[in-house]
């Protein structure tokens, strides 16, 4: 189909597109229409000189739809069941590995006005710790993305007798959380999803992508962690802040007195996996961003540099289920339903056209 037969339905000429992005470009403008604007041209104009059966796919392109499951998760018997969110208990609980305690969330202020209570249900087991959250701050949400924050159906379980593993597994590939916090807010990798282009599965804290907590949100409106900026500040304590889905305890680190072993190589505007070597030395942490203690057990470390929490898992990673294991496209490729952060609609081009006038 060539380029000319774009011009369809709602969608913007290609010609006009490429001068509306280099304004935007060079003014540095940050209107949301334009950042629309500009991942809606790149998928049009990759999608120009396609198949015929594309026609559909580019009317339509501009309004994405996005479904998710909800998370359904059996657990063993519960010895204890808390909720700490702002409309259940006012009571911590503890449990896990290393006895975390999870706050009462009516203590902080929670992500502002128009945004959900945050909402945590711990349920402890015999062997196992369950923890379902509405993926909602327990701190003033600052919006770092397009798409907004909302509340999410997490239900996360992992052992409360984890063990090290033969061999580490790695998470170079994984775009799901890896962890979660004991606020109930997910945490990724160090590493981003494939847009924009020149920034794909680039090191979001180097390209400066994350709120004063380590934060953003992601296609899903779900906000997750891809580092640890702050404690107090950010709901947690200088304790354990989380554990690893692999069961293992995640430790708050202060003053940083434990060291990443891994070193800065290339650059890690993208792909960071590749821009960082595991190089050890003393007083550094293993390739995992833990170490094994004198008892056997094990603890992972936040860091000041990559990986940042974790740089693989020590132990076996359980399964999740449902949104807990959503992920973001997957590496090496974009799909067409996932390629836009956000819609473009009639109303928003004819904006868009008085303020080019």
């Amino acid at each position: 189909m060539p380029c000319n037969q774009c011009r369809s339905g709602s969608l913007i000429y290609v010609e006009d597109l490429a001068i509306f992005v280099y304004f935007m470009h060079n003014v540095q403008m940050k209107n949301r229409i334009f950042t629309c604007l500009a991942l809606a041209g790149l998928g049009l104009l990759a999608a120009c000189g396609g198949a015929d059966t594309n026609e559909a796919y580019l009317k339509n392109a501009a309004r994405v739809t996005t479904t998710t499951a909800i998370a359904t998760t059996t657990t063993s018997p519960a010895t204890t069941t808390t909720v700490a969110s702002s409309s259940g208990s006012t009571k911590s609980v503890i449990c896990g590995a290393d006895n975390a305690e999870f706050p009462d969330l009516t203590q902080f202020a929670g992500a502002g006005s128009g945004y959900d209570a945050p909402k945590v249900v711990v349920t402890c087991g015999s062997d196992t710790l369950t923890v379902a959250s509405n993926g909602i701050t327990s701190y003033t949400y600052v919006q770092k993305t397009p798409a907004g924050l909302k509340s999410q159906n997490f239900s996360w379980t992992v052992s409360t007798k984890p063990k090290i593993a033969s061999a580490t597994t790695s998470i170079e590939t994984k775009m799901s959380a890896v962890a979660f916090t004991v606020t109930g807010l997910p945490i990724y990798g160090p590493m981003e999803g494939p847009t924009p282009s020149q920034e794909a599965y680039g090191d979001p804290v180097y390209n400066d992508l994350l709120d004063s907590c380590g934060g953003h949100t992601g296609y899903n409106a779900d906000y997750h962690y891809h580092k640890i900026l702050a404690i107090s500040s950010c709901s947690l304590e200088e304790t354990i802040i989380g554990y690893a889905l692999d069961g293992f305890p995640i430790y708050s680190n202060p003053q940083y007195k434990w060291k990443s072993g891994y070193e800065k190589t290339g650059n890690p505007t993208s792909y960071s996996w590749n821009a960082y070597t595991y190089t050890g030395g003393t007083s550094t942490l293993d390739k995992c961003n833990g170490q094994e203690q004198s008892d056997g057990s094990y603890r992972y470390y936040v860091t000041e540099s990559f990986p940042y929490v974790i740089g693989c898992y020590a132990g076996t990673a359980k399964k999740q289920t449902g949104v807990a294991a959503q992920a973001m496209p997957p590496m090496g490729s974009v799909s067409k339903s996932s390629a836009f952060l956000c819609t473009i609609n009639r109303d928003d081009l004819n904006r868009l056209g008085d303020v080019a006038s």
